[in-house]
């Protein structure tokens, strides 16, 4: 129950802080068990230095002490009274002895008045052992000390003033050290037992300690990492279910889109219908000012023909000859005008397919449409095609587009009152299956602020009521939507007559062929 509430609390957690508690558990798992497993070696190392130090010398020393006392003094008191060495020789081996004892219980107590306690270790031992030393006695040590250095005294008594009659009690104080000596060195070996004891016990436990440790970080990690894999899966499930409901949305929207688009592309279509005929609007009062100047001269002529009937009859001269003459002069008259209708007639005809037709011929055409406007404006053309292109494609439209040009050009010509001779000059030119046309005229070219601007929809730089703005803007939809080409215009010096400086507007339609 208490697991499981705690398994709960944890799934709250925001996915960050779980991430760092799985970091903080396992950094300090491993921590601990590099602590552990660093104590554990210091301890075994601090002891055997103790052990070698502190008890291993001393021992030597009691031994070195006892073995003194048994073969240099008890065996070479016997073997004077044997008479097996000279007096003489026994008493340098009895004072040679007298040294060394001295020398080897000094050294024993120096060294036990030296043992240091290693206050690590023995902190360490206290934390994680139940103190069980029974093993000290300082009384018994501190007795067994008195006891020797007495029996030291006696013998070091009867050695200095050694006198053969008193072997006996000397050999009594010898053995008597010996056997003290003896505790002693058993009172030692249970002290270096007891703490080899300990020694193995702190290095078990903390062996203990560490694999359980071991044990709990794995487990940890394990259960800590199927929680965060668990948050994952839940955190992909809602992330899934965000991405479709964000896709639904983006395809509503998109459904939106494309409606909204083809709505659009309709309204544009519209609109371009509807500035396409603004433009053929535009073109048609230009055209009629056309219609009326060449129909002018055959009406003039017609009337003639009309007054010489009245003339010739009031003089009484009007005979069968003359009328058939007159008929035919006036019928001529009005097939001329019918066929110049029918030419206009065919350029606003709306042109839905594409036609097979001379691109010279197409140009001349436009020029013919445009003639009495560059008479007018005392504007000449030049058409150069060294190799006449015959193209399939939407002949009035493209003669639409060149009359669009003429306009252009006779507007700029306008404009500048120029005292020079007005030329436009067409260059036609195929080159690997594009068609390009270069429409030139010494105009003064198109003003720099403006000419990013003139294929732009009702942008104009004449009066309202000279211009609608749309002439250029058309043609540039009919090139490049209706015939996939492109036109574009620039400045270039004016090569066309003789004004220094000055600049030529340039048109380049491009064209497939």
């Amino acid at each position: 129950m208490i697991i499981n509430n705690l398994l709960k609390v944890f799934d709250k957690l925001p996915f960050a802080n779980k991430t760092n508690f799985l970091i903080f558990i396992i950094t300090g798992g491993m921590l601990c068990i590099i602590i552990l497993s660093q104590i554990s070696t210091y301890a075994i190392k601090s002891d055997f230095e103790r052990l070698f130090e502190n008890r291993t010398k001393p021992l030597v020393d009691l031994e070195n002490l006892k073995d003194t006392c048994e073969i240099n003094i008890k065996d070479t008191i016997i073997d004077i009274s044997k008479g097996e060495i000279p007096l003489e020789d026994g008493l340098e081996v009895l004072n040679l002895a007298q040294g060394l004892i001295k020398n080897y219980w000094k050294s024993y107590k120096d060294a036990k008045q030296n043992q240091h306690t290693n206050l690590f270790t023995s902190l360490v031992k206290k934390i994680f052992l139940q103190s069980t030393d029974n093993t000290h006695n300082e009384l018994l040590f501190e007795r067994l000390i008195h006891n020797i250095d007495t029996k030291i005294t006696k013998i070091d008594h009867y050695l200095t003033d050694f006198d053969p009659q008193k072997s006996e009690q000397l050999i009594f104080e010898v053995n008597a050290v010996k056997v003290y000596i003896t505790s002693l060195i058993n009172y030692d070996l249970k002290i270096i037992i007891a703490e080899k004891n300990d020694t193995e016990k702190l290095f078990g436990f903390l062996f203990l300690f560490s694999i359980i440790s071991i044990f709990f970080v794995f487990l940890f990690s394990i259960l800590l990492s199927i929680i965060i894999l668990n948050n994952f899966k839940k955190l992909h499930k809602v992330l899934e279910i965000k991405v479709e409901k964000k896709t639904k949305e983006l395809l509503e929207l998109n459904s939106s889109l494309e409606q909204r688009i083809t709505n659009e592309v309709k309204n544009s279509r519209k609109k371009d219908f509807v500035m396409f005929q603004q433009a053929k609007l535009a073109s048609m009062g230009e055209m009629l000012q056309n219609i009326a100047h060449q129909w002018r001269q055959p009406l003039g002529s017609l009337s003639m023909i009309i007054q010489s009937f009245q003339t010739k009859m009031e003089l009484g001269k009007l005979t069968p000859e003359f009328v058939d003459t007159k008929v035919k002069d006036a019928l001529l008259l009005a097939d001329n005008m019918s066929h110049t209708l029918d030419d206009f007639r065919n350029f606003f005809n709306p042109e839905k397919a594409k036609t097979t037709f001379s691109i010279q011929k197409c140009i001349e055409k436009s020029f013919e449409l445009a003639k009495y406007i560059l008479e007018k404006e005392n504007i000449k053309h030049e058409i150069v095609i060294k190799k006449d292109v015959i193209i399939t494609s939407y002949y009035n439209e493209l003669s639409h587009v060149f009359l669009n040009l003429i306009n252009n050009s006779k507007d700029a010509f306008l404009n500048r009152c120029t005292k020079e001779e007005k030329i436009i000059k067409v260059l036609v030119k195929a080159y690997k299956n594009r068609l390009y046309i270069h429409f030139i005229d010494n105009g003064g070219g198109i003003p720099e602020h403006i000419i990013s601007q003139i294929f732009e929809p009702y942008f104009t730089t004449k009066y309202k009521s000279a211009g609608t703005g749309i002439g250029l803007y058309m043609s540039k939809q009919i090139i490049e939507t209706h015939m996939k080409g492109s036109i574009t215009c620039k400045n270039i010096p004016n090569t066309l007559s003789n004004c220094r400086g000055c600049k030529s507007a340039l048109f380049i339609i491009e064209i497939p062929i």
